[in-house]
């Protein structure tokens, strides 16, 4: 994999690319990680996930309240975690994985190491979070997201082609992400990593924090419903800064655990072969582009029936 930089223990920093382009391991890279990025959407369920496993967790912790509008603030900020929680494994959010990807290994430098890269990565998800729930707050009825019209055969509604152009432009970002990792293009960020190393970090935790303007989950329409009609902008804000915060928790408290449990040794294993940290990076931000470009933008256009086919498994 050449003389590919690692991240230091702690910084949470993704790796910087590789030296040696076009080598045939990387070709293999992302041959492999695009292929399970596309098989990953024909075979992924929505109602399975959306229905069975996120209605699951808001039903149970939230109870009739999950199939009601929230009652006050109160009800409303609860909500709002819950149902980000409840969204964790969406296909909205399925990109939350390859964001964290980049903290494995960063376990060394003290007990509160691994909490830092975490913190960057929340600083750029909170701020996009923050401004958009403000913007819902003032004028989210106005917005396609609060449109409640159902979708029709043939047509795709304004709201489904903000999905598709938010997710269709994270799913590209996070491939081109994949592939600076690897050194096959220029990496955006070379020329600010110097004195701005946990620039990536902050930019993972935007794109994180977009996922809310496109996001189509039930339980987040009902809460954008919710802060649309508050007209409070910092209601608007702290709803879907929670919301955000609900869709990273499982994956922060997992890798909180790595880090104290198995941080060293895994760090020692990265650190072993200086391409293992490049290559489990790249993979995971390369198969997180590649389903959600496809499943956003060329499987919503097929189920839509805009396109005449695209191979989806007979329990999805």
């Amino acid at each position: 994999m050449g003389n590919s930089v690692i991240p230091r223990p702690g910084t949470g920093v993704v790796p910087a690319p590789a030296a040696g382009r076009h080598s045939p391991r990387r070709g293999l890279v992302i041959v492999l990680s695009s292929l399970a990025g596309f098989l990953l959407t024909v075979v992924w369920s929505a109602e399975f996930v959306d229905k069975t496993i996120g209605g699951g967790i808001a039903g149970t912790l939230l109870g009739d309240a999950a199939e009601q509008p929230a009652a006050g603030v109160a009800a409303g900020v609860v909500f709002a975690f819950v149902s980000g929680l409840a969204g964790t494994f969406t296909a909205c959010n399925i990109a939350v994985f390859s964001a964290v990807t980049p903290l494995m290994g960063t376990g060394g430098g003290g007990r509160l190491a691994p909490f830092r890269p975490l913190a960057w990565l929340s600083a750029g998800m909170v701020t996009v979070s923050a401004v958009y729930g403000a913007i819902v707050g003032v004028a989210g009825t106005s917005m396609p997201q609060f449109s409640t019209a159902q979708n029709v055969a043939g047509t795709l509604s304004a709201r489904s082609i903000q999905s598709m152009v938010v997710f269709g432009v994270i799913g590209l970002t996070m491939f081109y992400l994949g592939l600076a990792v690897l050194g096959v293009v220029p990496d955006p960020f070379a020329r600010i990593a110097g004195r701005f190393p946990n620039a990536r970090m902050v930019f993972m935790g935007a794109l994180v924090g977009g996922f809310l303007i496109g996001r189509p989950f039930p339980l987040f329409r009902q809460m954008f419903h919710d802060a649309a009609e508050s007209g409070n902008p910092l209601y608007g804000a702290a709803v879907f800064v929670l919301q955000s915060a609900g869709n990273i928790a499982i994956m922060a408290v997992l890798f909180l655990a790595l880090a104290y449990v198995g941080g060293d040794r895994l760090q020692r294993w990265l650190h072993a072969k200086p391409g293992r940290a490049v290559v489990l990076t790249a993979s995971a931000l390369i198969v997180a582009g590649v389903f959600t470009f496809l499943y956003w933008d060329v499987r919503l256009l097929a189920r839509r029936e805009i396109i005449p086919w695209y191979p989806i498994a007979p329990w999805s």
